[in-house]
């Protein structure tokens, strides 16, 4: 059994740019559209397993009086009879029938449990069915499709009904929080969006009527080409005026510029009547949506408002001025009559803090670990200095923002040496032989103590055992990982730390970076494998993570195929970010080994981290940036020998 939630979709800028971008195929002229598009908060929740039919059920009590059970054979044209008709399910089987068609699945029972998402409201609730539909098949059949796999699936499988979806109802697939989706052609790109500030929704439902299918034909009329001054204003609005209205909203969003965010809603409200409106005044008139948005007691609560989906007397939506305000709203618009609802858009909280386990004795390195610890074997620099491993990882650290450290140590001498190293000045007499540009240098070792925390792993358990020590130190926070034992160097002016940091604050799950390695080394490292999520393919949806895998086994079931059809072995790079729920399954582990009186049991970080990815899920991004192994003296020579040189 599988639980889904799959929420509705909110469209805050760009409607009617997918259709208008496909057209591009036709008319080269036409600018690519471009729409940012978030899940809401209200959608469906399901539970899925394997069936001999494809079935629905419902114990949602929201659904009592509109809703009978369905089941039909796993027949290709029985389903597509479904889709035809104006069953209520018809959804459902257009895109059980694809999935039957091209993938040759058997079916699913799939009971919906839950639905706080309002239907025909221009929230896209036939399309949150459809990636229901569409995630059900995928994950009870292990067919490894990625995010935008789905939502391609669920957008054909509602074509194989009569609904005509735009391209942009399927990024409910994406989850809650705000894309940026553009449309060139045939081509659909999703970026996930950075938030600064807390951005306070409302949208309701105008409990009015509007006739979408009108709507989209009389727009449609002026494409591929224009052929009268009003059409060119409707090609404007969709094309270099959108442009511009998405690009200014990303950079509103990233800077928490809200109030601007706001007026500029109101903007593209007005360049709608003006430049869209006029192409079927019968339905895009809409009194009652602009007698909401010129509601003076709403201008109180709001930085700005404007319509939904296709616009006309369907839905309308305000960004309201704080979170009180926004309750205030809703309260006001259900008082009125309408069904209000809201949406929170919150930032991701940077990370802050960062974790380095340093307490092993590096056995593969003795002798030389006898009398010195292999985090301060110093390594040449393409600036000429010679730093201490640690010297540079802490460096990297402080570059990307990170304020606080966490060092995880073996034993209280080992505090006491870096005490000793960061936070006591050299004595006068070696500072003064110093030139004058490592004097400032001395410095700058001495600012970076001050980022330092150390904790002490009493018992030796095993790596995620000497993670979990810093536990009391996230306070719940993400956390950055990096091993003790390994370098890198970034390809661009962003270190890889700071990449990782940054795909965190888009996707808000674990993130592993990875590297890929040759299949002869698989035996060395763990071995993440999934399928991409971007054309770049830098962003891999991982769907296993096994530790030091055979290379055998690594062939037949970790192979990540690339663009040439090539396998790779994506190796994990060195750094990771932590979620607080890795945390509590590493308590969860070493409790469960105490009870079991398996106090010796190594606490392994890797069967943790799968855990949390068989629940809430993994990215590996793919980093600019090269990895320097130092933990074996192969290795520690090429390091030695590679690091020195400038890229």
């Amino acid at each position: 059994m599988i639980k889904l939630f799959v929420p509705g979709r909110l469209c805050l800028f760009g409607e009617h740019t997918d259709w208008a971008g496909h057209y591009r195929t036709m008319n080269a002229d036409i600018l690519p559209g471009a729409a940012i598009v978030t899940g809401i908060e209200q959608g469906v929740y399901a539970e899925v397993e394997k069936s001999p039919v494809f079935e629905m059920y419902s114990t949602a009590p929201q659904m009592e009086g509109e809703w009978s059970d369905f089941s039909c054979p796993m027949d290709e044209q029985a389903l597509k009879r479904v889709a035809r008709s104006g069953d209520f399910f018809r959804y459902c089987a257009g895109v059980a029938s694809y999935m039957l068609e091209w993938y040759k699945v058997g079916g699913v029972r799939i009971t919906i449990t839950d639905m706080t998402l309002p239907m025909k409201s221009g929230l896209s609730s036939s399309a949150a069915i459809c990636v229901l539909v569409a995630r059900a098949f995928n994950l009870i059949y292990k067919l490894n499709l990625n995010t935008m796999g789905e939502m391609n699936i669920a957008y054909v499988g509602e074509l194989r009904t009569s609904s005509r979806c735009g391209r942009l109802d399927q990024a409910c697939a994406f989850g809650v929080k705000p894309n940026l989706m553009t449309f060139d052609g045939d081509e659909v790109e999703v970026q996930t969006l950075n938030v600064k500030k807390s951005l306070y929704w409302v949208f309701a439902d105008l409990c009015a009527k509007k006739n979408t299918i009108k709507i989209l034909a009389d727009l449609n009329k002026a494409y591929p080409f224009p052929s009268n001054a009003q059409e060119r204003k409707l090609h404007n609005a969709l094309g270099a005026k959108n442009t511009e209205f998405i690009q200014r909203a990303i950079q509103y969003m990233a800077n928490g510029e809200v109030e601007q965010l706001g007026r500029l809603m109101t903007e593209t409200e007005e360049v709608f009547n003006a430049q869209v409106a006029p192409m079927c005044p019968e339905e895009l008139s809409a009194p009652r949506l602009k007698a909401v948005l010129s509601d003076e007691y709403i201008k109180t609560l709001t930085y700005g408002g404007k319509g939904v989906g296709s616009h006309g007397d369907g839905a309308v939506q305000f960004l309201t001025k704080d979170e009180a305000c926004q309750q205030q709203l809703i309260d006001y618009l259900n008082g009125k009559g309408l069904r209000a609802y809201g949406l929170t858009i919150k930032p991701v909280h940077t990370v802050r803090k960062a974790i380095i386990p340093v307490a092993g004795f590096g056995t593969r390195l003795y002798p030389a670990t006898r009398c010195l610890k292999k985090d301060f074997f110093p390594i040449p620099c393409p600036d000429g200095m010679v730093r201490p491993v640690i010297l540079i990882l802490l460096e990297e650290l402080v570059q990307s923002g990170i304020e606080e450290i966490c060092l995880v140590l073996g034993s209280d001498e080992e505090r006491k040496l870096y005490r000793d190293f960061f936070e006591h000045p050299l004595s006068s007499e070696h500072f003064n032989k110093l030139n004058a540009e490592s004097q400032e240098y001395e410095n700058r070792i001495l600012d970076i103590g001050k980022h330092l925390h150390y904790v002490i792993q009493k018992e030796k358990r095993g790596f995620g055992h000497a993670v979990y020590q810093a536990a009391g130190f996230t306070k719940g926070e993400p956390v950055l990982l990096m091993l003790g034992d390994t370098l890198s160097r970034s390809y661009t002016n962003k270190p890889c730390a700071l990449q990782l940091i940054e795909a965190y604050e888009r996707y808000n799950k674990l993130l592993l970076g990875l590297y890929p390695v040759p299949l002869s080394t698989v035996s060395h490292f763990g071995i993440m494998s999934g399928v991409w999520e971007d054309k770049d393919e830098r962003v891999l949806h991982v769907n296993a993570f096994i530790e030091k895998p055979k290379a055998s086994y690594s062939e037949e079931f970790l192979g990540v195929k690339n663009k040439k059809g090539e396998k790779e072995y994506c190796s994990v790079f060195g750094q990771y970010i932590l979620t607080p729920e890795v945390f509590m399954q590493l308590g969860e582990d070493i409790a469960a080994a105490d009870a079991s009186g398996n106090t010796t049991k190594e606490i392994e970080l890797t069967t943790a981290l799968e855990a949390v990815r068989s629940r809430s899920g993994m990215i590996g991004l793919r980093l600019k940036g090269c990895r320097y192994d130092m933990g074996n003296p192969a290795a520690l020579v090429e390091t030695v020998v590679e690091y020195s040189k400038k890229l």
